[in-house]
């Protein structure tokens, strides 16, 4: 299946990303003006999944059985396309059939690939769990995908828990949801964002000290 390449962030800055939380994205979301990007009623299929990366994003067409052939569930090419350290984003309409499950959470491990997003649903959670590969989901359950998905398109913009993820823009999952970060954006959230962790930082030291949470409250505006 024919796919675009994406533009991937440095390794510097992926490592930035990794160390700060959803909340935290969030609080710089509002700093910047950004009020549409925090994916609603997608989470961590297991506690402890977490991760960040440049999204691959891929467009899945919906239907009762028998409406695709098994060839259509191109789960394989999903993976292909994907790189180390890449996130893969499904749109799946929010669908109740599985698009992703326990072997192709293997491969990708095995690939390097960060984790996957879908908007839509996945099966096998304790393999994912035994796999440790991170996956954030709206629905878990047994039905497979096989002649009820095809996947349409790999690498063009796709909505997932009402936001737009454009291919390449950073998602950032962990235990409070998932954010999207534009790509041409990137580096004015993250330094936002870090100046909000500092504070938080500097917060717990005052806090240790004595400081009251009111009087914490008002000298740190983002805790």
């Amino acid at each position: 299946m024919d796919h675009t390449e994406i533009e991937r962030p440095s390794g510097e800055i992926i490592k930035r990303l990794s160390a700060i939380g959803t909340s935290t994205f969030a609080n710089a979301f509002d700093a910047v003006g950004l009020f549409d990007n925090i994916l609603t009623d997608i989470g961590a299929a297991a506690p402890g999944f977490r991760f960040a990366g440049p999204a691959v994003t891929v467009q899945l067409s919906v239907g009762p059985p028998g409406t695709y052939s098994s060839a259509d569930f191109a789960v394989g090419a999903v993976i292909d396309a994907a790189a180390a350290g890449d996130v893969i984003v499904i749109d799946g309409s929010g669908c109740r059939y599985s698009t992703w499950g326990g072997m192709a959470s293997y491969a990708a491990k095995l690939k390097g690939i960060a984790g996957l997003l879908v908007d839509g649903a996945v099966r096998d959670l304790e393999e994912m769990i035994a796999f440790e590969f991170p996956v954030f989901t709206r629905h878990i359950v047994p039905t497979t995908g096989r002649t009820r998905l095809r996947v349409e398109a790999i690498n063009v913009p796709v909505t997932v828990g009402g936001v737009l993820v454009d291919p390449g823009d950073i998602v950032v999952a962990d235990g409070s949801g998932a954010v999207s970060i534009p790509s041409g954006k990137a580096e004015v959230i993250l330094n936002h964002a870090e100046a909000c962790q500092r504070d938080d930082d500097a917060a717990m030291v005052d806090l240790k000290n004595g400081m009251s949470f009111s009087a914490a409250m008002q000298k740190y505006r983002n805790i």
